[in-house]
């Protein structure tokens, strides 16, 4: 029965020992309420719901239907072998629904809690009040370090385009006003603007406790950006320049698709030799996905995990604290972080202070250990190209595409939501079927010369008027 087979492959997994244990009792209730006895089991966006809302008439708590959801999704990749319906839409309203429901526990048990304080980690008492509590609030939610420091810095903004940090004072017409003026005097692009209306709206609806309407802004001017994408012959150029870590960080991100952030936040348990796959946990839109782990960089893998093996050991015998677990998975496991399985693929050289807990620890490498030598290794290999370290992905996603992949199958591996993101590489990558000439091409070239505009004939000149600006530029040169 696949639900059996499901089970085996779940504990050959690199899913945590929680879900390794909760997800196949989910999966037996989803095939109970299916009935199906014999055969896969179907998986339809609309069987999913009816079973969601089963166990809601039954008062399962909102964390636990997500469970349930994430079990279905595991299933179907590991068993179907597909991605299978989109349930991101459901996970997402699950996982608001919980948090509410962590909220209203919190309430009744009574505000400033050790329990809070412990999630919040360390917030400086000397920031204003409504800092403080939009750093508390984001904690509590898991959202990323980097969404707390955008949230906090368009808040700041924020205070000072009103002049006041009293929030009885703010109406929506201030927002509408600063989301405006961002698009009006700071000509910000309109990923920014919206970065800032997301800021806004949490500021709003989740610390202050308040509805908004409808916000009529003048929206930012967005326009349609296409990709640099590397050659074969730059990135053979480009890979040349690379040595040691940065070699394998560069044929992880070339040759899996992944985001720079997304190769940085690799675990150990991420890469899987035997099943010849990268999971990438917590990308963009906090997405677990699968993507390829190139042949050529296993060798390399193989040699990083057995350097960090040794750097672990030194690590645990000086006592140093575990790596840092998200989604509070350190008061869950406290001795998890010390697992070998659970350290950065990429570890640092140095030690760091955990901005959020002020535990001294290990962090991976930041942007800047491959930022820097990639943009000398542009400058070093002659490349004229506006690229950066993203460009990898691009060229990734352009080269596939180019090799015959179907574009399905690439938007898999990149983790697009849809495919028409994944389509932009269609309008840049090289058609060798397409033979298409400029028509500058076809025109004669007079007396020898190079083509070029003294190579016009001069039956082109009178067709212009003869005192016009444009005559006697072409007959002058």
């Amino acid at each position: 029965m696949s639900v059996e087979r499901y089970c085996s492959r779940i504990r050959d997994s690199s899913l945590s020992p929680a879900d390794q244990q909760w997800f196949p009792a989910w999966i037996r209730r989803y095939a109970e309420a299916t009935k199906t006895t014999h055969g896969p089991l179907p998986v339809t966006r609309e069987g999913v719901i009816d079973f969601l809302r089963m166990l809601r008439d039954r008062g399962t708590p909102a964390w636990q239907r997500l469970q349930a959801t994430r079990a279905i999704a595991a299933y179907q990749m590991l068993v179907l072998g597909g991605p299978g319906p989109s349930l991101q839409d459901i996970r997402s309203t699950l996982g608001r629904l919980a948090d509410q429901e962590r909220s209203a526990t919190r309430s009744n048990a009574g505000p400033g809690t050790n329990d809070e304080r412990h999630l919040a980690g360390v917030i400086d008492p000397h920031e204003p009040a409504i800092i403080q509590k939009t750093r508390r609030e984001l904690r509590l939610r898991h959202r990323a370090l980097r969404t707390e420091q955008s949230y906090v810095g368009w808040i700041e903004r924020f205070l000072r385009f009103c002049g006041t940090a009293e929030p009885g004072r703010w109406t929506e017409a201030d927002i509408r006003a600063f989301l405006t003026h961002l698009a009006v005097e700071g000509n910000v692009a309109a990923s920014t603007q919206n970065q800032a209306k997301a800021a806004m709206l949490f500021l709003f609806r989740v610390v202050l406790e308040r509805d908004l309407g409808f916000l009529d802004i003048a929206k930012a001017s967005q326009r349609e950006k296409l990709p640099v994408v590397l050659s074969r012959p730059e990135i053979e150029r480009l890979f040349k320049h690379f040595s040691g870590t940065q070699r394998l960080m560069f044929a992880v991100m070339y040759g899996a698709g992944v985001r720079h952030l997304e190769c940085r936040g690799l675990r150990i348990k991420d890469v899987c030799f035997d099943q010849g796959h990268i999971i990438v946990r917590s990308g963009k839109g906090d997405k677990d996905r699968i993507t390829v782990l190139p042949d050529m960089a296993r060798g390399m893998l193989e040699q990083q995990v057995a350097a960090v093996r040794r750097l672990h050991d030194r690590d645990t015998a000086a006592g140093i604290t575990g790596v840092f677990l998200p989604h509070a998975l350190e008061r869950k496991y406290p001795h998890a972080g010390r697992e070998f399985s659970w350290q950065w693929l990429f570890p640092s050289r140095q030690l760091a202070r955990d901005p959020r807990t002020g535990a001294i620890r290990r962090h991976h490498v930041s942007d800047e250990h491959f930022g820097r030598t990639f943009k000398q290794a542009v400058r070093q290999a002659g490349i004229r190209k506006h690229a950066v370290p993203h460009s990898l992905r691009h060229s990734f996603a352009t080269h596939l595409l180019e090799g015959g992949a179907d574009v399905r199958t690439v938007q898999e591996l990149l983790g697009h939501e849809d495919v028409s993101t994944t389509m932009i590489y269609l309008h840049v990558m090289n058609k060798p079927g397409l033979a298409v000439r400029s028509p500058i091409d076809s025109l004669p070239v007079e007396g020898g010369h190079e083509p070029g505009i003294h190579a016009i004939p001069i039956s082109l000149h009178r067709t212009l008027p003869s005192g016009s600006r444009a005559a006697r530029s072409l007959i002058t040169g």
